[in-house]
């Protein structure tokens, strides 16, 4: 019997003499053309691994890569000694732990890996790393602050963010949440947060006691890795308080593990039986999640999202706009018309948090800026997403195109939010290697610092 997580194995077939020669795909359909080749083969370790084995979750959790020696050992010669001595000094001064799944290994161009852009966004190089804006602190964006209970961020009227746990199925090295995600490294000792019953009913507490909310986001960490049961034991506790209204799933997992949704049946059966409750109390129960570039969509994720869109799951995308990664016009753009070609709807595109060790990913908002120019009108408008940024200091998202003041000389912009938190600014600062080499000296100046940022305030 054929299942359907298995990329299907192609058989040539030669075409009759008369028969008209292969026709390349017609420019503007490159959206389509997703990867069901066994990519993995070419990676030494995994040169005999069958297509059932790779396209289960359970192998793909046992085969995680955690440290340098296992990818040394995994991908062999394939990368010189010099990548695995840059990897364990970025490594060293990285504020996540490394932990990235044999699929996006796979995935990754092992004969351009300075320029990859999944290696990029996974594996910390130190000779690419930059030193952090002057302005950055940690927890850029006041979470923490904003927590009236430990792993709760209230900071919008109606919404919250529930963090129930704080691990995740890979570590982004780019995470805005690592001051508590993941296992302490060499330059963050992370913020604990327990994944007990306590904890979570103190939050649950919370947000029953709060009748203007009515949205929840249910991140960490990742949802991909709550138990099946805890799944359910959070959907339905939240659909039984009056006041909710909708709650979000927060998953970076459809991108780097999407076989979970193939081969873990318990866990979709549980969520599914969430979004079920929801539809019958005429509540929105939906799925985030998170790509950033087209190369990371491919057959398995099609046969995933396949399978959700067949239970009715609404799934959402949220991007992070990255330097090297996806921050030209033709590969956002790729990027939006292939989600909506396998029903996930792109909704934000935030431009990079300023998150310590990881300068080197940040663009200027004025790329943003530029991109949205670009990408709308080239889909329709519901897979259009917006464009913003999250004002550091807890102001929330803003459109890129609003910001009070932004002299693109200095790099220093300024949001208001009257939402949020009315009277007063949040500023953010483009990376200083965007700017030109005065400038740059001028931010290396304390006195030169403190005028720039007084002319936006």
């Amino acid at each position: 019997m054929h299942d359907s997580h298995i990329i299907h194995e192609t058989h040539h077939v030669d075409p009759p003499a008369s028969a008209a020669p292969h026709i390349q795909p017609r420019a503007g359909l490159e959206h389509r053309e997703l990867r069901r080749d066994e990519f993995w083969r070419t990676i030494p370790a995994w040169a005999q691994v069958s297509a059932a084995e790779f396209g289960n979750h359970q192998w793909q959790q046992r085969h995680t890569i955690t440290n340098a020696r296992q990818l040394r050992e995994t991908l062999g010669t394939l990368v010189p000694e010099t990548f695995y001595a840059d990897l364990e000094a970025g490594i060293a001064h990285a504020p996540m732990a490394l932990r990235i799944s044999p699929y996006l290994l796979a995935l990754a161009d092992w004969n351009a890996p300075l320029t990859d852009p999944i290696r990029t966004q996974f594996l910390p190089l130190r000779s690419q790393q930059e030193p952090d804006h002057p302005m950055l602190r940690f927890d850029s964006l006041n979470e923490r602050e904003d927590s009236p209970v430990p792993g709760l961020t209230h900071r919008y009227p109606d919404k919250a963010l529930f963090l129930p746990q704080p691990s995740c199925p890979v570590y982004c090295r780019f995470c805005t949440r690592s001051y508590a995600v993941g296992n302490d490294t060499e330059v963050v000792e992370k913020m604990k947060l327990s994944a007990g019953a306590a904890r979570w009913d103190a939050a649950f507490a919370y947000i029953e006691s709060q009748p203007q909310l009515e949205d929840i986001v249910i991140s960490g960490g990742d949802t991909y890795n709550l138990k099946a049961e805890h799944i359910e034991q959070i959907g339905r506790r939240l659909l039984a308080m009056p006041n909710i209204r909708r709650i979000r799933y927060a998953t970076k997992g459809l991108c780097v593990l999407p076989q979970k949704i193939l081969t873990d049946s318990a866990w979709l059966d549980a969520l599914t039986r969430v979004v079920e409750l929801g539809r019958k109390l005429h509540k929105d129960v939906v799925v985030h999640s998170h790509f950033n570039h087209p190369n990371e969509i491919t057959g398995f994720t099609e046969d995933a999202l396949g399978r959700m869109t067949e239970r009715g799951i609404v799934v959402r995308c949220q991007t992070v706009l990255q330097r090297g990664v996806n921050d030209t016009a033709d590969v956002m753009t790729l990027l939006v018309r292939r989600l909506g070609y396998i029903n996930v709807h792109p909704y934000y595109v935030y431009v990079h948090d300023m998150v310590p060790g990881v300068e080197d990913l940040r663009t200027p908002l004025h790329v943003a800026q530029n991109l949205e120019r670009h990408v709308r009108g080239a889909t329709a408008g519901f897979n259009t997403p917006a464009f913003v940024l999250d004002a550091p200091g807890g102001g929330g998202k803003r459109d890129v195109h609003t910001p009070d003041f932004y002299n693109r000389q200095t790099g220093v912009s300024a949001f208001t939010a009257p939402s949020v938190k009315a009277g007063k600014k949040f500023h953010f600062f483009d990376p200083i290697s965007s700017l030109d080499d005065e400038t740059r000296w001028r931010w290396s100046q304390p006195s030169h610092r403190r005028a720039m940022i007084d002319e936006a305030i």
